[in-house]
């Protein structure tokens, strides 16, 4: 029998029933954090800043407090705001919080392998091998910081060829700070011009800036709607490539590798991988190694590189500052190339470092965590399972432990006395289990690229141009939108 209803009528049915569905297994939880309501399917999507999440989230947590819930299509997101809730969640509560969160970008990108973005046992394995062996390959130690001091002289000698000219190459600070980690992992580095470091910075930082992007997050949310064309098929395509260049080399490499005569992070991993053959558990496998490889390109290339192209921008239009940190380098070094050893002596430029990671914000929000048990924080009760979204930019600007949170201003690390004070709230590598493992050598890189561009440059915007442009970029990792920046020659 016909009743004449209509497709529109059985997709009208069909949405009632699964928002009846949703708000009945809401219900279910009993208390769960508070939070916004949303549209049946799409949540609170449609109110949500796509290409800065931070920006809504640092709203809501004015009106509902330091831990609330968002729903993200069918599912809720549990954010945590300000230092003591952060802190508390991921340090003293470090194993109901200490989980990733499984989502669907990262598991296109990297199947669950790797070190970012894994889980379990393999997680834990990575992440012992790459700490023991970016500290065998100098991470903390002088070896690395002469890798630095080397790379610091190529720099310079780029900057100083454009001749106070507007700086035109966008990946210059990429190369510079890229070339660290690429020396790590392939044990040497490359020359700024190689046509294929070239296209392994642009792929690394393509990707940073599509992670960001509005379609990448309704397709984590909406992963059916992979078959759309976006930027999430950008990013996959991407991440192939990076692969497969991380799949000829450590092929070539096995040609001549030499267990006693390791060239580097991949020359360690292949051995390891040799020494584990015959056992069938291994997560030493080649999956893994491109996985890690890819995952120490961007986490050691992008966060860095991009507080610098900050760090550059403030100078230029803090000039006061900028004269400041110059002339304590000099009063420590003179013309002597500056080094991290030198931090202790350098209070005002350490604070400087300090205030610009603090001030730029460079990931406002950490990857997203996952809880591994049920939990019952702060008076509410977290299901095992939960997404949960530490948002690390109200950490650096939390009022309570900050003066002036929304100005740069370095005196937020620097004591009475003017001698450099350690904030418990500066958390830009995250904290816990999960927090940066690379935070070690980012410090040294930032300190000492930092320091050595400052010694040898004055930076200022290009003639014509009025003011500084801090406009943030569209990303996952906040970039400003143009780098108008000259450097003239101090000597």
């Amino acid at each position: 029998m016909d009743f004449g209803i209509s497709a529109a009528t059985y997709l009208v049915l069909i949405f009632t029933i699964l928002y009846f569905l949703k708000q009945w297994n809401k219900k279910s939880i009993s208390n769960f954090p508070p939070g916004p309501k949303g549209l049946p399917l799409i949540g609170y999507l449609h109110v949500m800043n796509l290409e800065n999440p931070h920006v809504t989230y640092l709203e809501l947590a004015k009106k509902y407090g330091s831990v609330f819930s968002v729903p993200m299509g069918m599912k809720r997101t549990v954010v945590l705001a300000g230092y003591e809730t952060v802190k508390d969640a991921l340090v003293n509560h470090a194993e109901d919080f200490g989980e990733r969160a499984r989502i669907e970008i990262f598991k296109t990108m990297d199947k669950g392998m790797g070190l970012s973005f894994s889980h379990g046992d393999n997680w834990k394995v990575m992440r012992r091998f790459t700490i023991k062996t970016l500290r065998d390959y100098g991470m903390g130690k002088s070896t690395i910081e002469d890798k630095i001091v080397e790379e610091c002289g190529h720099l310079i000698q780029y900057v100083s060829s454009f001749k106070g000219q507007r700086i035109d190459d966008p990946m210059i600070l990429n190369a510079g700070v890229g070339n660290i980690i690429v020396s790590i992992l392939f044990g040497q580095r490359m020359d700024y011009n190689d046509p294929t470091f070239r296209k392994l910075i642009s792929l690394t930082d393509q990707n940073n800036k599509y992670l960001g992007s509005p379609m990448v997050s309704i397709y984590n949310i909406f992963p059916f709607l992979g078959f759309l064309p976006g930027t999430h098929k950008i990013v996959s395509s991407n991440t192939d490539k990076l692969v497969e260049y991380a799949t000829q080399t450590f092929t070539e490499r096995l040609k001549d590798l030499d267990e006693n005569g390791q060239r580097g992070y991949i020359d360690a991993f292949l051995v390891k991988q040799k020494e584990d053959a015959e056992n069938p558990k291994s997560y030493f496998h080649d999956d893994n190694l491109t996985r890690v490889v890819r995952n120490l390109l961007s986490a050691g290339t992008e966060t860095t590189t991009n507080t610098l192209n900050w760090a550059l921008l403030l100078m230029a239009k803090h000039k006061d500052i900028q004269e400041k940190v110059q002339d304590e380098i000099y009063r420590v070094v003179g013309h002597a190339q500056p080094l991290y050893s030198h931090r202790g002596q350098m209070p005002y430029t350490n604070a400087v470092v300090h205030e610009i990671q603090r001030y730029s914000d460079i990931v406002p929000i950490s990857v997203a965590h996952e809880t591994s048990r049920d939990v019952t924080f702060k008076g509410y009760f977290i299901p095992k399972g939960t997404c949960i979204v530490p948002l690390l930019s109200s950490v650096l600007r939390d009022k309570t432990q900050f003066e002036r949170p929304d100005e740069f201003y370095p005196n937020h690390f620097l004591d009475a006395k003017g001698n450099f004070l350690k904030k418990d709230a500066f958390m830009p590598f995250s904290a816990g289990r999960r927090a940066c493992a690379g935070e070690t050598l980012a410090r040294m890189e930032l300190f000492m690229f930092f320091t050595t561009l400052l010694q040898k440059f004055t930076f200022r915007s290009p003639a014509g141009v009025s003011g500084v442009d801090m406009t943030p970029g569209m990303g996952y990792i906040t970039t400003p939108k143009k780098l108008m920046i000259c450097a003239d020659a101090r000597y």
